[in-house]
């Protein structure tokens, strides 16, 4: 028996599937519906839900943008402006922690304007962060404006994932969820030089976008909210059932079916870190734990530090030529870009544990391998092609690994597992905590491996990583074609959630055989046996 975390009870849509009991007298079918029903025949994707995931998440370009423009500018602005490697240190990093005070911001702005122009009002900061650092004729001033950016980022980088994956249909919510992180490592290469231009572009063009459903049914506003959603869906059969459990969620009643209707105050985001930090119930302590971990574990595995001072790392490796540092530099870039591509298409198909164990493991070996071939060089004398060539493989083997798992899947995982309404506030401190860690590394770096060295630096990562598998292994769940609504059942049981999901499969299959829906209203519960 299990003792389940306090949750709702899970309805009988299941296996979040309808059933036809009149083609059959006596017997009850099911019809699958696309996007819910797990079946051989891949579902079409809602072009309109693609489109709207795109544009919000073209906000991650304003990252990507200025991780892009400084790994290539660090050395030219410490030349230009006559700053010592601890300065370049901070005005590389500094912006993570700038991002801070945005991502917190932007959990309490999207729940009181709404996410559609929580995206604008990212769009619109970072649009005055870009001007100010293009005109920057001293430190001081180029300061100001990381200040500026780096709180539009920390906008943008919460509400791309938050929006999308309460937009998305729940079987391409993993596919349209990682778009952030592949407009992180492309939009940057084709907008150098013209970082307000993707502002501008965003405030308007989301202007057409629908807010999210999700909000919508919070604000009390069902009718528009059923709208996006019958757009969204992959039937009108899902569209029903989505709403059906936001209503739920929200403490509206099923039978509630106004245009507007009046929402319980407690739906309006009162007592949210109360809920999250002071008196959390065994399931939200959970996901917290796992959102924040995620975010946590992906940036102390030291990706930052990698893709921000890969010149610096290859001079350590050996190559010297300014023009050999450029293209190992961009060979990086190339392998993070390709495999976050192939991690968008493989996370609803094989689901986000399988990817994320193998990224990690991926890391671990190319960490082991980089730490030793860089000792091996910095013990040499004489250069050592072999250990040289093998360095480089092993930064691509790093990037790529982290790009093909870990990196996207920290933005969909955390943006999908908190309850309606916590997950703004939620996903703002996964968030959070993300920029800090990758602020610390970034500011970090150069001081790190001047006092450990170059190879201790990255065995140092290699040990984080290594932690990380486990901590993923043992306290992360599968929520592949799970609804945001039925994600709590999931959590709750810490390391025995295998116990709780086997069990949550078991009374599915009750129900969907017809036997266990007699006694209980046609609602299941973990914990409980049908007579």
């Amino acid at each position: 028996m299990i003792n389940p975390p306090p949750s709702p009870l899970l309805k009988s849509h299941p296996p979040l599937s309808l059933m036809d009991a009149n083609q059959f007298p006596g017997q009850q079918t099911q019809t699958p519906i696309p996007g819910f029903d797990p079946s051989p025949q891949k579902p079409k994707r809602n072009k309109y839900a693609f489109g709207c995931a795109i544009l919000a998440s073209m906000t991650s370009i304003l990252l990507g943008y200025d991780v892009g423009v400084m790994s290539g500018a660090g050395q030219l602005i410490q030349d230009d402006l006559k700053i010592s490697d601890v300065q370049l240190e901070i005005v590389m990093g500094i912006i993570e922690l700038y991002s801070l005070l945005g991502a917190y911001a932007a959990g309490r702005t999207s729940d009181w304007v709404g996410r559609r122009y929580t995206i604008v009002i990212a769009a619109a900061i970072f649009f005055v962060g870009a001007l100010l650092m293009g005109f920057a004729t001293n430190y001081a001033f180029l300061m100001v404006g990381r200040f500026v950016a780096g709180v539009g980022v920390g906008y943008a980088l919460l509400i791309a994932p938050v929006y999308t994956a309460e937009l998305a249909p729940a079987a391409s919510r993993g596919f349209l969820t990682s778009f952030p992180e592949v407009f992180i490592n492309t939009g940057w290469r084709f907008m150098l030089g013209i970082g307000a231009i993707p502002s501008v572009f965003l405030a308007i063009g989301v202007l057409a976008m629908p807010e999210s459903p999700r909000w919508l049914v919070l604000q009390g506003r069902l009718g528009e909210a059923k709208r996006v959603l019958d757009k969204t869906s992959n039937s009108e059969e899902e569209a029903q059932l989505r709403l059906a459990d936001i209503k739920e969620a929200a403490g509206i009643p099923e039978e509630c079916n106004d245009d507007v209707v009046q929402v319980p105050k407690r739906s309006h985001g009162e007592g949210v870190w109360k809920e999250l930090f002071l008196h959390p119930t065994p399931t939200v302590k959970h996901i917290l734990i796992a959102g924040v971990g995620i975010h946590f574990f992906q940036q102390s595995s030291g990706i930052d530090a990698v893709v921000l001072y890969s010149p610096k790392i290859f001079e350590k490796a050996g190559i010297k030529r300014k023009s050999d540092k450029l293209l190992a530099t961009v060979a990086v870039g190339f392998s993070k870009t390709v495999f976050i591509l192939v991690a968008t298409f493989l996370l609803d198909r094989i689901g986000r544990r399988p990817l994320l164990l193998s990224s990690v493991g991926g890391m671990i070996v190319s960490l082991a391998t980089l730490g030793t071939c860089l000792t091996i060089i910095d013990h040499s004398k004489e250069k050592v092609i072999w250990a040289v060539a093998l360095a480089i493989a092993s930064v691509l083997s790093f990037v790529a690994s982290f790009s093909m798992g870990l990196g996207p899947i920290a933005w969909v995982y955390s943006s999908e597992i908190f309850p309606l309404r916590l997950r703004a506030q939620g996903t703002s401190m996964g968030t959070a905590m993300n920029r800090l860690m990758s602020g610390v590394i970034s500011m970090s770096f150069i001081s790190l491996y001047k006092a450990i060295t170059i190879s201790g630096a990255f065995f140092l990562f290699m040990g984080v990583a290594i932690v990380s598998w486990v901590f993923f292994y043992t306290l992360l769940p599968e929520t592949q074609g799970r609804t945001l609504e039925e994600m709590q059942v999931l959590f709750g049981t810490f390391f025995k959630w295998r116990s709780t999901i086997r069990e949550l499969e078991k009374n599915k299959q009750h129900v969907s055989n017809g036997d266990g829906t007699g006694n209980n209203g046609g609602q299941v519960q973990l914990g409980t046996t049908n007579g």
